[in-house]
């Protein structure tokens, strides 16, 4: 009898996490087909179009966190019953509440390991009491795992700490091998070389992200340097009210341009079209924009935080700065526009096993047996 594996996302609609549905499922369609009854859980079935999947979708799982919890602990359990799988794969961080021998989360959204400040209830309320209530709802079922799936070591360490967890796997993503092509043949900003340097940040505005350094040490750059730079980013007044207080504090400078949220395939153009990834954020899972353009060879100005040096890896054109210090990330922009900056570089750290890289290395893990 063909087995069933349940891959449930219904909270990702667009986005990274979209993206890490797509690259599972499209995985799961080559290698597990003639092996499997393959159901995926999603937001909407419309954003699919990958063969050997059974989608079913629930539109609705966004609209309240009540709704999301009734689908997670109840209504889940009975469509447990009714397919009976033998794997079960929720893709966002939750464990469900569910009758299957092989239960495995993924732990990928890192708001609830981040510490807000006070002023970020007013940068973001959903963030602020998400980011509170998020991880509490970590704990809920975690033990009831064959696998806690995680993105890098650090997360490995605290869940082991915190929930004294001995099945955790590191499970580093994989860079899809094309998108410097798409990047070369979807060229979309074009300068001429005239000394003007350009950076990008690309990310969604959250508190935690960042964005406001950048914009804090652009404004502190002398005349002559802001002549000499152009900084890309993608937020705009629309997105939430953290994106509104920055683009309405500095939307005097003209260097600092706002261009609201990207495809994949315009974020990879800016890769090719730009000097220098700047990349702030206080805490990521990952962090997939740095292990994209590191590709590039470029300079990258890069937070000074253990995830961002275990996502670099071997680099050695990169430059860490204080998260917190806009004085700091000022000089760094200054030095790679002289281009007299001082390149620290990076080593990769030696993981442990359980350890996993791409969708094919972490299936013929989590599926052996099951």
């Amino acid at each position: 009898m063909v087995k069933t594996i349940v891959i449930s996302a219904i909270n990702f609609s667009s986005g990274g996490p979209l993206s890490i549905l797509k690259d599972s499922l499209s995985e799961l369609s080559k290698s597990y087909a003639s092996e499997y009854r393959i159901i995926a859980l999603v937001h909407n079935k419309k954003e699919f179009l990958i063969e050997n999947i059974e989608f079913r979708a629930y539109p609705l799982s966004k609209k309240s966190w009540l709704i999301r919890m009734f689908y997670e602990y109840i209504y889940f359990y009975f469509l447990s019953i009714k397919v009976k799988p033998s794997v079960w794969l929720s893709l966002h961080d939750i464990t469900p509440n569910v009758r299957c021998p092989n239960r495995i989360v993924y732990c990928h959204n890192p708001s609830p390991f981040y510490n807000p400040k006070k002023n970020d209830w007013y940068k973001s309320t959903k963030v602020f009491l998400f980011s509170k209530f998020y991880r509490y709802l970590y704990r809920i079922n975690i033990k009831k795992n064959k696998y806690v799936i995680v993105q890098q070591n650090w997360l490995r360490d605290y869940f082991r700490q915190i929930w004294n967890l001995k099945n955790v796997i590191v499970a580093y993503p994989e860079v899809e091998k094309n998108f410097l092509d798409i990047g070369r043949n979807n060229e979309i900003i074009k300068y001429d070389n005239d000394g003007v340097k350009l950076f990008f940040y690309p990310s969604f505005p959250r508190p935690f992200k960042n964005f406001e350094l950048i914009c804090e040490a652009y404004s502190l750059l002398s005349e002559r340097y802001r002549q000499k730079s152009k900084v890309f980013l993608t937020l705009d007044g629309n997105l939430n009210s953290y994106a509104y207080e920055i683009v309405k504090k500095y939307q005097e400078y003209k260097g600092l341009i706002f261009l609201g949220l990207l495809s994949r395939d315009e974020v990879y153009s800016y890769y090719q079209s730009v000097d220098c990834l700047i990349f702030p954020s206080k805490l990521e899972t990952w962090g997939l924009p740095i292990t994209e353009f590191k590709t590039t060879g470029k300079p990258i100005l890069l937070s000074n935080k253990p995830y961002a040096k275990e996502t670099l890896g071997d680099y050695d054109k990169v430059s860490f700065f204080d998260v917190d210090s806009a004085v700091e990330l000022q000089q760094k922009i200054e030095g790679i526009i002289d281009e007299k900056i001082v390149f620290t570089g990076n080593k990769k750290i030696e993981v442990e096993p359980l350890f996993t890289q791409g969708w094919s290395s972490l299936f013929k893990v989590v599926l052996n047996g099951a």
